[in-house]
């Protein structure tokens, strides 16, 4: 009888510190901390694959915010979203973002005829162009150089994940800070 007593006795501060500990975590998360307004970095919906810009200023994400997963980009210094028009597209999914150094190109997977591309956004031109279009093989995990000039991803071609360059040629329009001097296909800043 005396054990039964000593654990009923042990069970009721054990009773008491799930009920503190469960409390505090109540009290803790608060959801009066969380943003939620339209132009806060956070929701209470899905945010992932964050991407930052070489320069530091502009973050990449995708979201489940309204309802659907879209690509969001943030800007850092003034705390608000920056437009994309034709970035998005009903009844698509677009993942895995990569910026350029001043995010003026964003690269990332996103679906065409069932198959995985990889697309390319000019903010400048407010364009989204397949960059892949009829690759013959699975692809994952793309990277925009700072210039915008190459993209790097995966890909199964040869049965299993290799690393593939993607060259957009030298006429492309190059992604360099203001004031920047463009020698040798590489940018140098005044700073």
């Amino acid at each position: 009888m005396r054990k039964f007593t000593s654990l009923l006795w042990l069970q009721k501060p054990v009773r008491w510190s799930l009920v503190f500990s469960f409390a505090s975590l109540l009290i803790s998360c608060n959801s009066a901390d969380i943003p939620i307004g339209v132009s806060s970095l956070n929701s209470r919906y899905t945010e992932e694959q964050p991407a930052l810009s070489g320069n530091g200023r502009f973050l990449a994400f995708v979201s489940n915010r309204n309802g659907n997963q879209q690509l969001l980009l943030y800007d850092l210094e003034t705390e608000s979203f920056i437009p994309t028009p034709g970035l998005n597209r009903r009844e698509t999914i677009a993942e895995s973002p990569s910026l350029s150094y001043t995010g003026r190109y964003i690269c990332y997977l996103t679906s065409d005829q069932g198959r995985q591309v990889i697309a390319l956004y000019d903010r400048a031109l407010q364009k989204s162009q397949v960059i892949t279009p009829a690759y013959p093989s699975w692809i994952r995990n793309p990277d925009i150089s700072a210039d915008g000039r190459y993209v790097v991803f995966e890909s199964a071609r040869r049965g299993r994940w290799d690393i593939e360059v993607l060259d957009r040629g030298p006429t492309v329009e190059l992604d360099i800070p203001d004031g920047s001097i463009v020698k040798d296909q590489q940018f140098i800043t005044n700073d």
